[in-house]
């Protein structure tokens, strides 16, 4: 072990938080915390961690931990519910003895009047491939203790993803079929999503049609215009340019989707286009 790493793992140490700002806050039932970005290592100009205590290195991570860290923003930032904000390794002071990132995280936009700050973090998730397993778990305890609601592990050598638990204090597996539902999420995250490539390419469409992403709808909808075009014309009926153009300009899906429906039965152009 180099002198640098002695001095940087293994031991009890603490750095001082920014000057003037590392004092308790009380938070409404939940006690006397430091604010969450008071704190005890650099941001930014350094990879140490503090987990109770214990000063530790985020080491740079090779596959799979990397590839999979890639697939976890991808999935989630596509997720995220309007009004809250999704971030990668962000530094968070989680207790007096605590300040570290997790590999993705959820939080609320704007500033919580409890702290003057922003909020903390609703959701987050760890990318668990080499690392201590009881740093692990004593980040999930410290986090959730702080006020993290939910904490999900993604287990890259057992193909697994895991949710902490505070009641039974140790990770309940997820079953790969089942779907994380919370009201940060514009839907229900696919756990196979975390695991899979294709899964993950579903999962961030879905979440684009649950936020009616405007080019998505546009596609669709230029879909069901062609599909009104084919319909009339198959069925012997004449469409001229103006209408053509009529048709294919609407972005409307519900009054499309009218349009097609009628386009089955109708006599004229102008019958379908009557429906409004």
């Amino acid at each position: 072990m180099s002198k640098m790493d002695e001095k940087r793992t293994g031991f009890s140490l603490k750095a001082p938080g920014r000057s003037g700002s590392d004092h308790p806050r009380r938070l409404p039932g939940r006690g006397s915390w430091p604010g969450v970005d008071d704190h005890l290592v650099q941001p930014e100009i350094t990879r140490d961690e503090i987990i109770g205590g214990l000063r530790v290195v985020a080491s740079p991570a090779q596959p799979p931990h990397a590839t999979r860290h890639t697939q976890l923003d991808y999935v989630v930032r596509a997720l995220v519910m309007p009004g809250f904000t999704a971030a990668a390794d962000l530094l968070t002071r989680h207790d007096h003895d605590s300040d570290f990132a997790t590999d993705v995280c959820v939080f609320k936009d704007g500033i919580d009047p409890a702290t003057g700050s922003r909020y903390l973090e609703e959701i987050a998730f760890e990318v668990v491939s080499e690392q201590n397993e009881r740093l692990v778990t004593e980040k999930a305890v410290r986090m959730h203790r702080r006020g993290v609601r939910r904490i999900f592990a993604v287990r890259v050598k057992k193909a697994q993803v895991c949710e902490w638990s505070p009641e039974s204090q140790g990770w309940n597996p997820l079953d790969s079929g089942a779907r994380i539902e919370d009201p940060c999420l514009v839907a229900p995250l696919a756990v196979a999503a975390l695991l899979d490539a294709a899964a993950a390419d579903k999962a961030v469409a879905e979440a684009l049609i649950a936020k009616g992403d405007p080019t998505l709808r546009e596609r669709e909808a230029r879909g069901i215009a062609g599909s009104i075009i084919t319909v009339l014309e198959a069925r012997g009926i004449a469409v001229s340019p103006e209408q053509r153009q009529e048709i294919q300009r609407c972005h409307d899906l519900e009054r499309l989707d009218r349009w097609l429906r009628t386009a089955a039965l109708a006599s004229s152009v102008e019958e379908v286009l009557s429906q409004a």
